[in-house]
């Protein structure tokens, strides 16, 4: 296996595109690495510039210790799963898994082995007469696995390969490719728009937009401690409550105040010193749906309570979604409660302010 190091990588398509700009990034071996960011953010064609399907436009690619700048796909030891399969209609899912390494003219009894040896990993060897169109959409994915494990590659590379698949098999699918990775000790770089995919299955993410990597970090470490309000309002299902408003100094205590001065909450003591410097600045205050406690649930802290509207009730099973309102302002909660709360009817909430998030409203960087 192999280590992957970028530096300063950049894409530009004609008209002045910047696709992908000065990325830097460096994959461990046998580190699975997930991509996330939303459509456009450049991660797509990061990963296609790793396989040398895309040609790029600065910097450089080490596979290893080669630079692969100029290296051609089929030499760089990599194999890529792609997002629609592309399986051969017309071979059987043995020749489809086969095919490559009959092209790289390997002996038969190796190619044999190697096929029934990733069928039995994937539990596919009971396909392997079939063809493509007799398969699942869940088969078809695990072959097209398959054939990438049949090649040993330095590096694995996929290209969302759960998006077509429906919510139950996805949820199963990215289970065995991350029970695929520990078994196979492989270096693997994975893309998807699917921040919960990538959360489940990276040891650690690169989470891009507009082209550039705004943070990498293991998942819990992007979750509690992102970089920008970019990273703390795409990490996390339902998103962050985002609240604008600005710091006050009243009685040798500071609190935050929305735009509106319908929601009032003091800041901690903990972070008093690093946001002093903010009073009477615009500032945004994110708060996780999670960090909204019950009240029924929790003895009222004087200062941190939040009178809400309830508009939406959305049971989730063990846990609620509420949509609230407070003085025109919309937020998320996610509580964990048997008697779910009545719409139309008010609620109070406890907000925990040690876990939450304050932005500078200029530079959207977090305030630490």
């Amino acid at each position: 296996m192999a280590r992957v190091e970028l530096k300063n990588l950049g894409k530009i398509y004609p008209g002045n595109v910047e696709a992908v700009k000065n990325a830097n990034l460096v994959v461990n071996d046998k580190e699975f690495v997930v991509l996330v960011g939303p459509s456009g953010c450049g991660k797509s064609t990061t990963l296609r510039m790793i396989a040398g399907l895309e040609e790029i436009s600065g910097g450089t690619i080490h596979i290893g210790d080669t630079l692969v700048n100029d290296v051609p796909p089929k030499n760089r030891d990599i194999a890529m799963v792609f997002q629609n399969y592309a399986l051969y209609p017309h071979m059987t899912v043995y020749k489809n898994m086969a095919f490559g390494l009959i092209l790289r003219k390997y002996p038969k009894k190796e190619i044999e082995r190697r096929v029934h040896e990733a069928a039995e990993i994937l539990g596919i060897t009971e396909l392997l007469d079939r063809r493509p169109k007799a398969l699942s959409g869940g088969q078809r994915q695990r072959v097209a696995v398959g054939r990438a494990i049949v090649r040993q590659p330095k590096v694995f590379l996929f290209d969302e390969p759960l998006s077509n698949l429906d919510a139950k098999l996805r949820v199963q699918m990215r289970t065995e490719i991350s029970k695929l990775h520990t078994r196979l000790q492989s270096t693997m770089i994975y893309v998807t728009h699917d921040q919960v995919e990538a959360m489940t299955m990276g040891d650690r993410i690169v989470v891009m937009l507009d082209g550039v990597i705004q943070q990498v970090a293991p998942p819990l470490e992007l979750y509690n401690h992102p970089v920008n309000r970019f990273v703390a309002g795409f990490i996390g299902s339902p998103p962050m409550n985002m609240i604008e408003g600005k710091l006050i100094a009243e009685n040798g205590a500071l609190f935050f105040v929305d735009e509106k001065a319908t929601i009032k909450l003091q800041t901690p003591k903990s972070r008093e010193a690093t946001l002093e410097a903010y009073a009477d600045k615009p500032i945004t205050l994110g708060i996780r749906p999670e960090q909204l406690l019950d009240n029924l649930a929790q003895q009222e802290k004087p200062g941190v309570s939040i009178n809400a509207m309830v508009e939406v009730v959305e049971p989730m099973g063990s846990e609620i979604n509420l949509y609230l309102s407070v003085g025109g302002q919309s937020l998320t909660a996610r509580i964990h409660s048997d008697a779910p709360p009545e719409v139309e009817k008010p609620h109070i909430l406890d907000v925990d302010m040690e876990a939450t998030h304050f932005f500078d409203a200029n530079t959207e960087m977090t305030i630490y």
